[in-house]
């Protein structure tokens, strides 16, 4: 997964994370959280495969 699609899925996951905040949903609230995490777990490991390259 490249760099641009693990930004996007850092902001659904920003956006998910906010909405489940604002309605009071703790389980829409972690997923969004933990899409976040996964978004900028795969920028790093693009970030790690540029390197080696």
């Amino acid at each position: 997964m490249g760099k641009a699609k693990a930004k996007a899925k850092q902001l659904r996951g920003t956006v998910q994370e906010t909405a489940g905040r604002v309605t009071g949903d703790p389980k829409r609230e972690a997923r969004g959280h933990v899409q976040k995490l996964e978004g900028k777990a795969q920028e790093a490991a693009a970030k790690v495969k540029k390197l080696r390259k």
